[in-house]
């Protein structure tokens, strides 16, 4: 990062904390605050990429607004954790009491596209995982804590005493939930259809599968049958001849379909088509996160240093209509010029803008987002 860039950066983020613009003095403060971890990256000019500064701890939410006004922190994060010493310097020293569970989703993990491409389908996941949580495991809307990340996806904080003392074996039993993780056909086939939960998913997943078969021409529904484990040319033929019957069997009695010894092919963990099928019903949630029971994650209401948006805590009410590019956008239009390393197209504040490589002038929470991704530098100096 230049020197211009980096001096933009901060003054901009800067101008955030100390309430100069809009959305400024809005940064949540979490529950138990001096049993929580704090940790800051900062901006940095030139090459070398900027370290944590972690360990450290408030008394009072006065102390984060100070600390946030003078030192312009890039990106802020606290513990999901409670400690008894949250600003001992080693790990184990800190006396851990308890943790908030986590889940997190980055649509890095699940599509790669144009931003507004994989941030609308990001929260498509963030919809699958709430209605799990709220139908199959027992949490109620209200236990929720959700928030647009300030990158490309969302966290959902549950910080329930109920949950909060369970170790990382519990957290990882709930994410392999909501993720399809060790399914098997013998459970999801036999007995009959739930009318919720991952049995109804994962026929819905196989039918599906039936039916991308189907529509293919036969020489590739014959190559795909033959490459799997076990299934001979002769097993292949007789599958096809019989295909519209077993996806009626698949929706009508779907247990039977376990004495048929293609289905159980399609259906082998190691058949990533199908597995396709089964991950689509999933939420894609990101295991690391939700097992790791001292984790540091993003503060709601401060700003995320890799695009200078707002992790915004939402409502559930309010997600179909957030537009993050809209709705956690900080920053206004005064133009900025800025030069672009290479051509894109971005939207940003309802407008939508074509860049070539090399100079543009664009409004400033446009110009701040390019600096934040290292994908332009300021120009004119």
């Amino acid at each position: 990062m230049k020197p211009a860039t980096y001096e933009f950066l901060r003054q901009r983020f800067s101008a955030y904390y100390n309430g100069d613009v809009q959305g400024a003095g809005a940064v949540y403060i979490p529950e138990a605050l001096t049993e929580r971890e704090w940790g800051f990256i900062f901006f940095s000019s030139g090459a070398k990429a900027a370290g944590m500064r972690r360990h450290l701890s408030f008394s009072s939410p006065e102390e984060v607004h100070t600390y946030l006004k003078t030192m312009t922190p890039a990106h802020v994060y606290y513990s999901t954790a409670y400690y008894a010493r949250p600003g001992a310097g080693q790990m184990s020293d800190k006396g851990w009491l308890g943790a908030d569970l986590i889940f997190d989703l980055d649509a890095d993990h699940i599509v790669r596209g144009p931003y507004d491409v994989m941030l609308a389908r990001v929260k498509e996941e963030l919809f699958k995982l709430i209605d799990m949580l709220t139908a199959e495991l027992g949490f109620s809307e209200r236990d929720l804590r959700i928030n647009f990340s300030g990158g490309r996806g969302y966290h959902i904080h549950i910080p329930t005493l109920a949950v909060r003392g369970w170790d990382s074996a519990e957290r990882r039993e709930l994410v392999n939930y909501v993720s399809g993780t060790g399914l098997s056909a013998e459970s999801m086939l036999a007995g009959p259809t739930r009318g919720k939960g991952w049995q109804k998913r994962y026929r819905a997943a196989l039918l599906a599968e039936l039916d991308r078969i189907a529509a293919l021409d036969s020489e590739a529904q014959t190559g795909y049958l033959t490459g799997l484990k076990g299934v001979s040319d002769k097993f292949a033929a007789g599958f096809l001849k019989n295909l519209d019957a077993t996806r009626t069997t698949a929706a009508a009695i779907p247990e039977r379909l376990l004495e048929n010894k293609v289905i159980r092919a399609i259906a082998n963990p190691e058949n990533k088509p199908f597995q396709d099928q089964v991950l689509s019903q999933a939420a894609q949630a990101d295991e690391p996160v939700t097992t790791d029971i001292k984790r540091l994650i993003r503060h709601p209401g401060s700003l995320h240093g890799g695009s200078g948006m707002r992790v915004t805590p939402l409502e559930i009410s309010d997600l179909a209509a957030f537009d993050p590019l809209i709705d956690a956008v900080v920053f206004g239009e005064r133009q900025v010029t800025v030069e672009c390393s290479f051509p894109l197209s971005m939207p940003i504040l309802g407008n939508r803008y074509d860049l070539t490589a090399g100079s543009n002038t664009v409004p400033e929470a446009l110009a701040v987002f390019l600096c934040c991704r290292g994908i332009a530098e300021i120009g004119g100096v």
